[in-house]
């Protein structure tokens, strides 16, 4: 079985987080994608705190019309940092004998480089990178970190880069959406509709939770 994991804060999962993971699922012909909500980011705060199940349970509501999505808590039952690597590793114990790929939009590769042990990440599975708006990547192997770039070889036409271990990196380009989270949180907090960014549900749960109205009060302070 071919499984996708797409991690992140989600706060909140947005239309962009579903587009990337459908797109990734049908060019890659994953057969389910596992959405991976953070449990403790390790790179920055958390904006405005929003707890872990609050940000599952917008997950859940997003993903619930979709088969092939499903939802897993595994970074929210783990004590400490969040590191992809780790999530990596359950997953790698929980089905050694499936095809792991980690999706991620173009603007994370192009920091991975600062990521904890990323070095074992590209020898842990496939990763699907999937280009976002003004995060074009031209050239694969300029954008991979110095230290690794020997360990690669390119094919240019299928816009693969394939590791020595037998991973690779697929570059799937055009997600057309421009979205983020900031901007919906930052909508939100304002009183202003985030009918457009987020599945229906979603703003639903947002409103009757009053989840960013925190961020509203802080600004009139």
């Amino acid at each position: 079985m071919r499984i996708g994991l797409m991690g992140g804060t989600f706060n909140p999962v947005h239309l962009a987080h579903l587009h990337i993971a459908e797109e990734a699922r049908e060019a890659c012909a994953l057969d389910r994608v596992v959405f991976i909500p953070t449990g403790d980011p390790p790179h920055k705060p958390l904006a405005g705190e929003v707890p872990f199940a609050q940000r599952s349970r917008m997950v859940a509501l997003a993903i619930s019309g979709n088969p092939f999505f499903e939802l897993s808590l595994v970074e929210g039952e783990r004590a400490g940092k969040s590191y992809s690597i780790d999530t990596i590793r359950v997953f790698r114990e929980r089905f050694p004998q499936d095809e792991l790929s980690f999706i991620i939009g173009s603007d994370s590769f192009l920091e991975i480089g600062q990521w904890y042990r990323f070095r074992e990440i590209f020898a842990s599975c496939n990763l699907i990178v999937v280009e976002r708006p003004g995060k074009r990547i031209s050239d694969p192997v300029e954008a991979l970190p110095v230290a690794i770039r020997a360990e690669f070889s390119y094919t240019s036409g299928a816009r693969r880069l394939d590791h020595t271990a037998g991973t690779s990196v697929q570059f799937l380009s055009g997600c057309p959406l421009d979205i983020s989270s900031s901007e919906i949180r930052e909508l939100a907090a304002a009183g202003r509709s985030i009918a457009d960014l987020v599945p229906p549900q979603v703003a639903a749960y947002i409103t009757e939770q009053g989840i960013y109205n925190t961020c509203r009060s802080q600004k009139r302070q």
